[in-house]
């Protein structure tokens, strides 16, 4: 939803009005639901939207399910389910790529990786890309914060000379600040990175709490080998499954062009469920909330079910204000 006109606001009075992260929203007064007819609650409640994957034991996206067909619980308790969709809706996707130098022989795969998916994306998806080695190079031309052009993401893959080490704490920590500019509801990181990190000031229990504030989906696809002393699968892999993406190991560069595939034809076959958690949950004390969903096709019938397993009610702002994530 967007609102029109300007309203001047205080820092201090913006941030306690957001006293919830950009995650868990403000739901308007009347809003359409799934089945057309609008719902009521109050503009106090806060929302929580999931980004969620769906297969069945053989691998294969169930894209037909209905409603009725989910379950969502958090901290264990069942929570109504007020909005659903399953609609293949555009997404702002921010592609962060690890410029370091040891990245240099993999490079052209990653770029025409990058390409291929995004020629399979949504045509109304946006796009930005962040290379990233001791520093955060955006590849976009100066002053342009997403692009829907291919050449331009073409431009933008090709910038930079891989070299130096790895920040990728930080690389995370300004993509997902630049996430919250995109127009797009949904949101999803690809991280492409050959190794841990050497170099961020952001720690990755910073991350961790961004990624909790945030909408993100975040995929993660980890070009190292088991010779790579600054390796670190167990963090991209925890990044993934925290935000309802995946993680991804390939054995070769043959691998990242499929992988690649395999992403949008993911981000495209998801659904979109938004419940409102229980208002007699002190946010204060409970700042943090586990997620799990449910469902089925038939009675008995199990389905893999991929979608974000925290989220957290500190406010995103707050969390980038706090000294080394400005």
């Amino acid at each position: 939803m967007r609102e029109k006109g300007r309203l001047r606001i205080s820092r201090r009075n913006l941030l306690r009005i957001a006293a919830i992260a950009p995650f868990a929203k403000p739901i308007p007064a009347e809003t359409p639901a799934a089945d057309g007819q609008p719902f009521k609650i109050t503009a106090t409640v806060a929302r929580v939207v999931l980004d969620i994957s769906v297969k069945d034991d053989g691998g294969r996206y169930i894209t037909d399910l209905r409603k009725e067909n989910f379950k969502v619980f958090e901290d264990g308790r069942p929570q109504p389910i007020i909005h659903f969709s399953s609609t293949d809706t555009p997404v702002t996707v921010g592609l962060v790529l690890d410029d370091s130098g040891s990245m240099r022989p993999k490079r052209s795969e990653v770029v025409m990786a990058g390409l291929a998916f995004a020629k399979e994306s949504n045509p109304d998806d946006q796009f930005f890309v962040v290379n990233f080695n001791n520093y955060i190079a955006p590849g976009l031309p100066g002053g342009m914060a997403f692009t829907d052009k291919l050449q331009t993401l073409r431009a933008a893959l090709y910038m930079g000379n891989p070299e130096g080490q790895t920040a990728l704490y930080d690389a995370i920590v300004f993509s997902l600040k630049h996430l919250e500019k995109g127009r797009e509801p949904k949101k999803t990181l690809i991280v492409v990175s050959d190794g841990g990190d050497n170099v961020s000031r952001a720690s990755f229990r910073d991350v961790i709490g961004l990624v909790q504030a945030s909408e993100a989906t975040i995929y993660t696809v980890g070009l190292f080998s088991n010779e790579d002393p600054d390796r670190n699968p167990g963090a991209l892999r925890k990044l993934a499954r925290l935000s309802g993406g995946d993680y991804f190991n390939p054995s070769s560069l043959s691998e990242v062009i499929p992988i690649f595939h395999h992403i949008a034809k993911d981000i495209r076959n998801r659904y979109t469920i938004t419940y409102a958690p229980d208002p007699t949950v002190d946010p204060a004390k409970h700042r943090v909330r586990s997620i799990r969903v449910k469902a089925w096709n038939s009675p008995g019938e199990k389905l893999k079910v991929r979608t974000r397993t925290q989220y957290s009610f500190e406010p995103f702002s707050d969390l980038l204000a706090q000294g080394k994530l400005k």
